[in-house]
């Protein structure tokens, strides 16, 4: 039975089968290069996947949400009243649905009322392809289409950031929530997170795929050092800005941070800058080098990327580096990095196609004999953001 079938028929044991009901999809994404830039004013290049979180919901009568989730049966019906909503995060997936209708309704909007709604995910959770930021499109797409919202995809995108923001206290940027919105398929998204300028970037993937490698390791990153990290590049700008005129540190090229980079004052503050200026830099070459075909120049910015993240940054883990040693050491392996927020989570590589089987076995071998731990494989298709089904 195909997985909205399964939701319409729980809907239906659950909350009754009269009504308009409608059905609902938003996907997880895999960022190809450009990571930790996107709140550092710097370009990103992800692209939705064709795992989410899928939806079936209906108007209620009155200002109450009923929610139930397939994948966590165990915490049973979730009900909330919209006229009394305040921010919290408990660290569950329904936080991510209170704090669209939050938000919503800090901007301005009307939520006239309530709804019933059962959801399911086929993606990871935890593994960095941004299960949260699904859930929260999905959330977007449902109140911008059951009430009449006069806002754009774009618009949701910025909405689900602020309510994970401000509801959720998780200080990212805006590419989770702009690829699961704005995603196109067979596209990833070229995305200046300064201006919200966005170009779609055909992948002409002709003899290669994107293969997605969960760690099994799973991040928390809500008040945690993702957070810190955010601080700490904040705190380089402010050291930048005294002796140079930027707003971002996605404004610097690379001869220009070396130039100035004396000025920030922590060691490690100006490591967390080093990197989010040559990602930047990175971005934009390997968006470049692919719509010129050269997949060659592409994998290896690919691979500069981890080095960075790893030794600038600091968000790999063990895990996550024995993946990505391990798949550079393989033919037919273009480029591997960690993808998502980090400690923990996925590495995204280029595998040439003759070469996938190879990679799975090979990786999968090593991983469990160093780690004990169990990597899962994923193909991973672009697809087109988030969006009503039925």
């Amino acid at each position: 039975m195909p997985m909205t079938d399964e939701l319409m028929a729980c809907f239906k044991e659950r909350f009754g089968s009269e009504g308009d009901i409608r059905v609902y999809f938003a996907p997880g994404r895999v960022n190809l290069i450009g990571e930790h830039t996107d709140y550092n004013g710097g370009h990103v290049f992800p692209c939705a996947l064709s795992m989410g979180n899928y939806g079936v919901a209906r108007k209620r009568n009155d200002k109450t949400v009923r929610w139930y989730n397939m994948t966590y049966p165990d915490d049973g019906v979730i009900t909330a009243d919209i006229t009394n909503l305040a921010p919290e995060d408990n660290g569950l997936w329904y936080d991510y649905q209170l704090g669209v209708l939050w938000a919503f309704m800090q901007k301005g909007y009307e939520i006239p009322c309530g709804y019933d709604m059962v959801m399911v995910s086929d993606m990871p959770a935890g593994a960095g392809l941004s299960a949260s930021a699904s859930i929260e499109e999905l959330a977007a797409v449902m109140a911008r289409d059951l009430f009449s919202l006069d806002v754009t995809m774009s618009d949701c995108a910025l909405i689900g950031q602020y309510s994970e923001n401000n509801f959720n206290g998780m200080n990212c940027g805006i590419m989770d929530q702009f690829a699961s919105a704005m995603g196109k398929k067979d596209n990833a998204i070229f995305l200046d997170t300064e201006t919200l300028d966005y170009e779609y970037v055909p992948l002409n993937l002709k003899h290669e795929k994107i293969v997605i490698t969960n760690s099994g390791v799973k991040h928390t990153l809500a008040g945690s050092a993702y957070n810190e990290r955010r601080r700490q590049s904040e705190a380089a700008l402010r050291d930048l800005q005294a002796v140079t005129d930027i707003k971002t540190l996605g404004d610097l090229s690379e001869n220009e941070f070396e130039n100035f980079a004396d000025a920030i004052k922590d060691p490690v503050n100006k490591k967390r800058a080093k990197h989010a200026v040559s990602e930047n830099a990175r971005t934009i070459k390997a968006v470049s080098a692919l719509r010129n075909g050269e997949m060659a120049a592409f994998g290896k910015l690919m691979s500069e990327s981890h080095v960075s993240l790893r030794d600038d940054y600091e968000v790999s883990c063990s895990e996550i580096d024995i993946l990505v040693e391990e798949a550079w050491k393989i033919d037919g392996v273009i480029g591997s990095r960690i993808t998502g927020g980090g400690f923990g989570g996925c590495t995204v590589s280029i595998v040439k196609n003759e070469a996938i089987d190879d990679f799975k076995d090979r990786i999968g071998r090593i991983y469990k004999e160093k780690t004990g731990l169990e990597a899962q494989f994923y193909i991973a298709d672009a697809a087109d953001g988030a969006r009503r089904l039925l």
